[in-house]
Parts: structure tokens; sequence; C-alpha cells
């Protein structure tokens, strides 16, 4: 299968509301909504034959008003060793999306991953609580919206950093 048959069928599934692209290393990345992920990963897995979920992670994009977090979900077909990418924007105030733990086990600890570094909800998760970090912590250390370094320091400048 190559990504044009893969991008039809994704298309299809999400009656043309999903944006597809290819990267420089052919790898199809696919921007759908929350409301998609559920049916599309069911479909990938059992009919394009996608049965690793490689990774879940997430990144926060404070400038982008109204998506300021993306979560990305990475797909792989082990039979005919390809890869697809799925986008899912998020806002700030709706920092929602539904759980992958039960079509893929492996899903849980990479949620609660996402959850401890960024606090995105994954709605239906059995087990959604920090992993990583310390339980009483009140805030989620990967969003841009912390300082890198001390605010008191002179000798530091954020804009070094890609802020």
């Amino acid at each position: 299968m190559n990504n044009e048959i893969l991008m039809a069928s994704i298309l299809e599934q999400t009656n043309n509301t999903a944006v597809c692209s290819v990267d420089q290393y052919d790898m199809l990345n696919v921007n759908i909504q929350a409301n998609q992920l559920i049916d599309l990963v069911e479909s990938l897995k059992n009919k394009q034959g996608f049965i690793y979920l490689t990774d879940i992670c997430a990144a926060h994009y404070p400038e982008r008003v109204g998506s300021e977090f993306e979560v990305i979900y990475h797909l792989h077909n082990l039979v005919e060793n390809q890869r697809v990418r799925l986008k899912v924007g998020l806002s700030e105030s709706e920092i929602n999306v539904p759980t992958l733990t039960g079509l893929f086990a492996g899903a849980n600890w990479m949620e609660r991953e996402t959850f401890d570094f960024y606090g995105v909800n994954f709605v239906g998760h059995p087990d959604l609580r920090r992993i990583l970090n310390m339980d009483d912590m009140d805030y989620h250390p990967l969003r841009k919206q912390y300082a890198l370094e001390d605010e008191t320091r002179t000798d530091k400048n954020d804009t070094f950093f890609g802020r």
C-alpha cells in the first residue's frame, strides 16, 4: 500500500475533513479532529494493518490561538513497513481527547506521560495520573508558558532557546 491509497482511505473515512500531507521522509501526516480519532485508528488497525502504536506525544504551540496543543500519534504497519502520523489539535480550554487504551494496551503509559507533561485529558483512560513527576505538582512542565530560567537572572535571554 502506498501513501496515495492510504490517504484516499483516510479521506473517505473522515468525510474529506482530514488534512493530509507527506513529509520529506515519505511519512503520511494526517490532521484530524478529536471526535474522529477512535474510528480512524480502529479502521487503520483492523483494515489497514497498522497494528503497532509506536508513540503518543504532544506539543504546545501557544501562538496558535484555538489550537494551542497538538497530540501526535505514530502508527506502524509492520508487514508493509509503512508509518502514519496522526495529529489532533486541541484548544487550551478544551484539552480533551479520547483514550486509545481500548485499542492498544500500550497507550496506557504513553497517555499518562502526555498527561503528566502537557495536561492533556484522555477521556475514558482507566488510570490517568502522573507517571514521572511528583503527584503534588500543580503544573505540567513541558508547556511553554513557563520560563526556561529563573526570571530574576539577567544573564539569560529566552530568545536564544526558541521563545
